[in-house]
């Protein structure tokens, strides 16, 4: 356990890549383990898939709407590669690491954000598409990044005027890679002692679809680290967004036990 408290001016950022943990890490904080309770209702998580925020810039050719035909539209132009997008996707979810076996698309390409045009009677010049790409457990995010950035390249070359006019990638935001923690580490088997001391519920052990500090944990600082909390993440940034009552009681419990477990003391 860390028995230094955290420095005042730790810096908050989870959800844009961890600045928090990493400037503690970067400070030369260390601990003999971590958990995370990201929600894993409440099963045992020991790795998370990467995630990359990514931006497609798609131009157009800008005219007045009622000569349509003089311009090209950005919005058409994002169609096919929109498509190609989606295609890859399939292609890269088609082998699966076990830990991930469970999701469906444990490395999920998704465009969250599309903006398009400054006025309705004129033919869009440039389209603005915002979205994350999912990183395999054991990828180097650089590949990842390659495989996006190829197949928005072979797309534009298949299109007359984007291959004369080519849409831009674009990295910015959350840049997580993926993180695993050895199944064998002494953390996982606290966690599975601890929470079977308060509750009945079998636990999985696989991995997250998303990316968290775990990877910065292990990756930079070294620290056995899992995740282990309340909650579906299924139902995060969602309209129904919510946990269970129980849940937190349980992961609250096993928490305390876990601590308790791992500094030796007697339960």
């Amino acid at each position: 356990a860390i028995a230094q408290r955290f420095p005042d001016d730790a810096i908050i950022g989870e959800e844009d890549g961890g600045l928090g943990t990493y400037a503690l890490l970067r400070r030369g904080w260390r601990a003999d383990a971590c958990i995370i309770p990201e929600p894993t209702s409440p099963d045992i998580a020991p790795g998370n898939c990467g995630a990359l925020s990514f931006r497609i810039l798609v131009p157009g050719r800008a005219a007045h709407a009622s000569r349509r035909l003089a311009g090209v539209s950005a919005i058409e132009k994002f169609f096919p590669l929109f498509a190609a997008v989606r295609r890859l996707e399939a292609e890269r979810n088609a082998v699966k690491h076990p830990l991930t076996a469970r999701w469906e698309l444990p490395l999920s390409i998704e465009i969250g954000t599309v903006s398009a045009g400054e006025w309705a009677s004129s033919v869009p010049d440039l389209l603005t598409a915002e979205g994350r790409m999912g990183v395999a457990l054991g990828e180097d995010p650089d590949a990842a990044r390659r495989a996006l950035e190829e197949t928005v390249a072979a797309a534009c070359a298949d299109d007359p005027w984007l291959r004369e006019h080519p849409a831009r990638v674009q990295w910015w935001g959350g840049q997580f890679a993926p993180g695993l923690t050895d199944v064998d580490a002494e953390i996982l088997q606290v966690v599975r002692r601890a929470h079977a001391a308060v509750s009945s519920h079998p636990q999985a052990t696989w991995a997250t679809p998303y990316g968290s500090d775990l990877r910065l944990m292990h990756n930079i600082g070294g620290v056995p680290t899992v995740h282990y909390g309340p909650g579906d993440v299924g139902l995060a940034h969602g309209p129904d967004e919510s946990v269970p009552i129980a849940e937190v009681l349980t992961a609250t419990r096993a928490l305390a036990f876990a601590v308790l477990d791992h500094g030796g003391v007697s339960t």
